[in-house]
Order: structure tokens, then C-alpha cells, then sequence
């Protein structure tokens, strides 16, 4: 991706880019979909990014980043954010001494997700000022209006994508020139920096001055613009839902907001009485609408059968119509499946032969869900496989309770599963539990990226190697196992029978790579030699 010429570039690219061009210090993010192209794109660029287990640990390493002087950013799907959440909301009292960005992907339609949560309640919530693109050149210049946002008032910022946003091209004219980042030093702040109540109570009511700052500032940014048009109808919408009002409605006046938190109160209530009738459109929640009405402001919000789903031009027609009918049907679309020769098909197909109560989790393995396989009880979230099963292990009958299993993959074993082994072995359920790993060397459903379990770097450097293994005997787990579930079938089979009678704790490591992610491996270690030999 060439970083100086006239582009057509995604979302993700586009936030990539910019992160170069602004020299942000350190990019750190757990891969999801669909934000995970930021960081490799970013990598491609030469760019400071780096893979962390979870988005927990990411956001923290971002936010030890940004208490120098260094500019961070930490990227993240919207259940990511979850995930972060601890270190989120306390940062906003810290604040930082630099900048950093954190980007929330959120996903409607859910193309890839297991929720449609709406990550704009998160800025209220943690009092995150937040931006919200609408297409590929204000992902890119909201980048840098984040970090000045950032590095004035010493806050994190969020900037808010969307599935649409992140990956939609449209052309992206870069800065002429890059900007020169700060060099990082790092002074003591003990007051600042460490939370205890004597010095947080302070700290939120500093926030709460700065938010109140941000908000006067918001009125007159320029991210935030009015476009005049028919006065009988006004249109108020932001990221990808102010592209399709725009077009579904190309006459009527509209006010497009950039920043979504703090809102421009005063400006909005300048539109709001400039136009005999007011809507608001926007995708998910009623979270403009709701807070617009908190007000004072006459405005209509959306009947609730659009809370569902992405908004497109068709739609918002119907919204602006009142049209409350049911909707056509969309069109049924080829199902994802287990690839041919995936180690997952046996495990699987073994477990569902062997009448198992499984504990799912996030993977190409929830695909078992489907048929054929059907061998998939829950998914819930990250890491959650081992703490549902064990609770199931712990309140059921023992002739239920010892068919219960939880299969989770390597990654989302490093994310989130491992203080769930630690309490399997801290809180042994009467029946035992039987916990997979299906080990297939590669995060294989966000495009196969690297993890502590592989060895290897965002940017394929050899590195630490997390043995699976060697972590469950040190937790305390007495019956640990290494196998090739395809070599031989039968023996596999067997190990599974006589795990489930055994009324003990058991860990079976499912051990087999992934097709595609060799042959991927295989290219890239070939590309990072030919570029060592230049």
C-alpha cells in the first residue's frame, strides 16, 4: 500500500495509514473481525504493531505507551471493548501524558459477531470523547483529530467504526506531509496516575471539567457540519447512517455530527429549530435520538424494527416514510463451514459420537454448531467454554455431568481460557471436567493471525512459544494429553471414552495445523527472508 499518492483504501487501511503518517509510537490489538486488517495493514507499512493476547492487555500496553509522551493506538472489535473495559474506564481518570486513540469496530448485522452491541453506550458510560467517521477519508482524519484531541486535553479518544466504515473503499487523500511525533520521556504523577480513592475522587471531577471543555469545543469543530437544504425535513446522522440519509434524502437539510460524545447540544438545537421536521437517523441503538429527546428537542428517532441490522438507502426511505411493513426477506446465503480436512471435523464428529454436552466457544470450531456436526451446546464468548462447563460440571446429576466437555481453540485459549483452567484446577468439580484445546497454530477464523502459541509475531519474528501443555501441569491439571485427533482416529476415540469415565480433570491438547495457515506461513516466511537478503 503505497502511503503518499491519491488511494482508494478501506476504512482499516485508511486508520492504518494515517497511524503511520502521525508516527504513532506503538499499535497493539487482539485480531477481530472487523478491525483486525488496522494493525497488519499499519505492520505492512513498517508501522510499530504488535499482536497481544487480549484486548485487555492491549488497551494496557497501549495506555503505559501513552503515559510518556508517545503517541498509541490499540484497535478492537466491539466485544473487545468488554474486554477492556476495566482498564478503559479508569484510564479516563489517569488520562495520559501523549495520546491514544482506541478504535471500537462495532458490528451491525453481526457479520461476524456473536452480539450487535452498540459501543457509542461505552463513551458515555466511561466519559470517552468519541469520533465517528463516515467514510475511508475521515477514518483517516479523524485519526489525527483524535490524537489532537488526545494530546490537548490528555485524554484517550475513541474512534468509533463501523463493519461498513472498516471495510468500504472510497479515495483517501493523505497530509502532504507526515506529522513529527513527540520523543517519549516519561515524568513520575504518582497523584495522577495511581487510583486510589484519595486520588481518583479528584481525578473524575478533572474529567468531568475536561468533558465539559470538550463539549463547548465541539460546538464550532469543524467535524461537525450543517448542510442546508428543504427546511421541511432536517436529517441528524453520523458515521455510515449519514451517507445513506444523504442519499435517500439528497434535498434534505441534514446535520452531520462528528462527534458523537460529548454532543453539540447547542448547535443541535439550532438545526433542530431551523426545520419544521425533524429525524434522526442511525444505525443500532436509539442512542442520538435518546439523548437528543434527554434534551428538550422535538426530534423523531426510528420505529424499533430498525434497531435490527445495517441501515442502507432502501431503509431509511421506509424510516423517513413511517413504513412499518415487513421488511422482504433476505435473500438465504451460503452458510460458513469447516474447511475440507480441518483436524476440527473429528474432534468434533468424535464428541457428538460420543453423546457429549459441549461447551463451545469462538472459532472455527463454532461451526460445528451446524450441521452435519451439531456438536455445539453453547458460545457465549471468549474464553467462556471452560467456566460454562465447569459450572454445568459442578450443579448437574453425575450421569449428566460427566458428559459435559468444553472445547476451546489455542488462541481464544491464550484470551480468555487460561484463568479458567486455573479455576478448573482450583475448584474441581465432583465429576471431574475434560477441557480441548483444538491447537490448530493460528488465530484461522479472523485470517489467520499469530499468537503467543505459534512462536511468532505479527511480523513473523521467531519469538516466546506458549506451551500449552507445560501450563496445564504447573495450573495442577493431573491428566494432560498432546494428540493428532486425524493420525489415529480410533485412539483418539478411546482417549475421549475413557477421559469422560474417569471422573478426574483432564486437558487434551488437539494438535494439528490448520491447512491454509501453513501454506499462509509458509509464503510469509519466504517474503521476511527475501526482504532480510535485500
Amino acid at each position: 500500500m503505497s502511503s503518499t499518492s491519491r488511494m482508494l483504501l478501506s476504512g482499516n487501511e485508511a486508520v492504518a495509514l494515517a497511524a503511520h503518517h502521525a508516527g504513532i509510537a506503538l499499535a497493539t490489538a487482539y485480531p477481530g473481525t472487523p478491525s483486525t486488517e488496522i494493525l497488519e495493514a499499519l505492520s505492512a507499512l513498517g508501522g510499530p504493531a504488535q499482536w497481544s493476547p487480549n484486548e485487555k492487555v492491549a488497551y494496557e500496553v497501549a495506555l503505559g505507551a501513552a503515559f510518556s509522551s508517545a503517541r498509541a493506538l490499540v484497535a478492537m472489535k466491539h466485544v473487545g471493548v468488554n474486554v477492556a473495559a476495566d482498564p478503559l474506564f479508569t484510564s479516563m481518570y489517569t488520562g495520559v501524558s501523549g495520546a491514544l486513540v482506541v478504535v471500537s469496530a462495532d458490528d451491525p448485522s453481526m457479520w461476524s459477531s456473536q452480539n450487535e452491541q452498540d459501543n457509542r453506550r461505552y463513551a458515555t458510560a466511561a466519559g470517552v470523547p468519541m469520533l465517528e467517521p463516515s467514510d475511508s477519508q475521515e477514518s483517516y482524519d479523524y485519526l489525527f483529530k483524535a490524537i489532537e484531541i488526545s494530546e490537548r486535553w490528555r485524554l484517550p479518544v475513541m474512534l468509533r467504526m463501523t463493519t461498513r466504515i472498516c471495510h468500504a473503499r472510497t479515495v483517501v487523500e493523505p497530509h502532504a506531509e507526515p506529522d513529527v511525533p513527540p520523543v517519549a520521556h516519561v515524568e513520575h504523577d504518582i497523584k495522577g496516575r495511581t487510583m486510589i480513592p484519595g486520588y481518583a475522587r479528584p481525578a473524575h471531577r478533572r474529567l468531568r471539567a475536561k468533558l465539559a471543555e470538550i463539549d463547548a469545543w465541539n460546538e464550532t469543530a469543524p467535524h461537525n457540519r450543517r448542510i442546508d437544504g428543504d427546511r421541511a425535513l432536517g436529517l441528524i446522522a453520523a458515521s455510515a447512517a449519514f451517507v445513506h440519509a444523504r442519499e435517500a434524502a439528497p434535498t434534505a437539510s441534514m446535520l452531520k455530527l462528528g462527534m458523537a460524545h460529548p454532543l453539540p447540544v447547542k448547535l443541535i438545537r439550532e438545526f433542530v429549530d431551523s426545520v419544521e421536521r425533524c429525524v434522526v437517523i442511525e444505525e443500532g441503538d436509539p442512542y442520538l435520538a435518546d439523548a437528543i429527546r434527554a434534551a428538550g428537542m422535538d426530534v423523531e428517532g426510528k420505529p424499533e424494527m430498525y434497531r435490527f441490522d445495517e441501515l442502507n438507502v432502501t431503509r431509511v426511505r421506509r424510516i423517513l416514510a413511517g413504513d412499518v411493513s415487513p421488511e422482504p426477506v433476505r435473500p438465504p446465503g451460503k452458510p460458513p463451514q469447516l474447511c475440507p480436512g480441518c483436524p476440527h471435523r473429528t474432534v468434533l464428529s468424535v464428541l457428538h459420537d460420543a453423546g457429549c454436552f459441549i461447551m463451545g466457544d469462538i472459532g472455527c470450531y463454532t461451526l460445528g454448531v451446524l450441521p452435519p456436526f451439531e456438536a455445539m451446546d453453547s458460545c457465549v464468548c471468549m474464553g467462556a467454554s471452560i467456566g460454562t462447563g465447569l459450572g454445568l460440571r459442578h450443579v448437574l446429576p453425575p450421569e449428566q455431568a460427566k458428559r459435559v466437555v468444553s472445547v476451546i481453540g489455542d488462541s481464544t485459549f491464550v484470551h480468555g481460557g487460561i484463568t479458567g483452567l486455573v479455576d478448573m484446577a482450583y475448584n474441581p468439580p465432583p465429576t471431574g471436567h475434560v477441557v480441548f484445546i483444538l491447537d490448530n497454530g493460528t488465530t484461522a477464523m479472523t485470517g489467520m493471525q499469530d499468537h503467543p502459541g505459534t512462536g511468532r509475531t505479527l511480523a513473523k519474528k521467531e519469538t516466546t512459544k506458549l506451551s500449552f501443555e507445560d501450563l496445564g501441569r504447573t495450573i495442577g491439571i493431573p491428566n494432560v494429553h498432546v494428540v493428532d485427533p486425524v493420525k489415529d482416529v480410533e485412539a483418539f476415540r478411546k482417549l475421549v471414552a475413557d477421559s469422560l469415565a474417569s471422573e478426574e480433570l483432564v486437558l487434551i491438547i488437539a494438535r494439528r495445523p490448520c491447512t491454509l495457515a501453513a501454506a499462509k506461513q509458509k509464503k510469509a516466511e519466504k517474503r521476511a527472508k527475501e526482504k532480510s537478503n535485500e
